[in-house]
């Protein structure tokens, strides 16, 4: 299979987003070649071809003439996938992809089983396998679903692309506007510490974003948590909230619910703190205490501490 993977660049820089691609390319077994608007001083580190269009001529967001851009490229690769991140970029750029090729698509891919996409449904409360029956497929990737077991390498064979479309006068693009502040990126840390319903109270809430700063990491909560208002949505994970996969998800707290795991499991070391030594947490995590976290975590973040 051959895969075509849709990079992003905003404001001089690439985005993370684009080794996810390559993640999602490699646990597929496909062959794999790259499609960027951005900046030879910006390129991913990524060994393929790359096409790449001056996003100074285009701008760094231009949907339609982007997709020209785009269907170019597809008609010299061929692929059999199109791959997006599922962002603003990629939620406006997929289906118009997608239409003009006729082809099926599937949004926001969390996981890939026989070489099929797996997508949430039913406000996430359950998960599809999505075969397509058209000979292309247009795919985005949920956030921190596919993470990269290595960090990035190699440098591209850089291919420059031009288009003579005339779209490019139908929309001006005046820059970006950075949203409030307030909420957090989980998707981006390396290190995890969670709450669940089992820190009993909100008061509670503070031992353990207190292990996660000591850790250096941020914490999250699970969806009872944030149901009860102890902790913000932006804090939430699980298939409701973000889907993370960071070195180090430490649970706290945390029965196992198979909302939560799914948006957790792919973390590559996982520690749960439960009193129940038969929560279904502890069949995906690496190291299961016994404790009573109340107490544990004091103790643990002390040990950090001294480190």
């Amino acid at each position: 299979m051959k895969a075509l993977l849709v990079a992003e660049y905003r404001d001089g820089q690439l985005l993370g987003s684009t080794y996810e691609l390559v993640a999602f390319a490699n646990q597929l077994g496909a062959e794999s070649a790259m499609f960027l608007v951005g900046s030879d001083s910006a390129l991913p580190q990524y060994d393929g071809p790359l096409y790449l269009a001056d996003s100074g001529k285009y701008s760094e967001f231009n949907p339609a003439v982007h997709k020209q851009l785009l269907l170019d490229v597809i008609a010299k690769e061929q692929p059999e996938m199109v791959v997006f991140a599922h962002s603003s970029y990629g939620w406006d750029l997929a289906p118009r992809i997608a239409l003009t090729l006729g082809a099926a698509q599937v949004s926001e891919v969390v996981e890939i089983v026989d070489g099929v996409p797996v997508a949430p449904v039913c406000n996430s409360k359950l998960r599809r396998q999505v075969k397509a029956n058209t000979d292309r497929t247009v795919v985005t990737l949920q956030a921190g679903a596919f993470g990269l077991s290595d960090e990035p390498s190699g440098s591209p064979t850089v291919e420059m692309i031009d288009t003579d479309s005339d779209s490019a006068a139908q929309i001006e693009f005046c820059g970006y506007e950075e949203a409030e502040a307030g909420g957090v990126d989980l998707s981006k840390a390396d290190v995890i510490v969670s709450a669940g319903r089992g820190i009993g109270k909100p008061e509670n809430l503070e031992i353990v974003e207190v292990l996660a700063k000591a850790l250096g990491g941020e914490y999250g909560a699970s969806r009872p948590v944030v149901d009860s208002d102890w902790a913000d949505h932006s804090r939430q994970v699980g298939t409701t909230g973000q889907t993370v996969s960071p070195k180090l998800y430490v649970a706290c707290g945390i029965s196992g619910a198979i909302q939560h795991l799914a948006g957790m499991k792919k973390s590559e070391f996982i520690v749960a703190i439960n009193t129940d030594k038969d929560a279904p947490i502890g069949e995906v995590a690496d190291v299961l205490l016994v404790a009573d976290l109340k107490q544990f975590l004091p103790v643990l973040t002390e040990k950090v501490r001294a480190l």
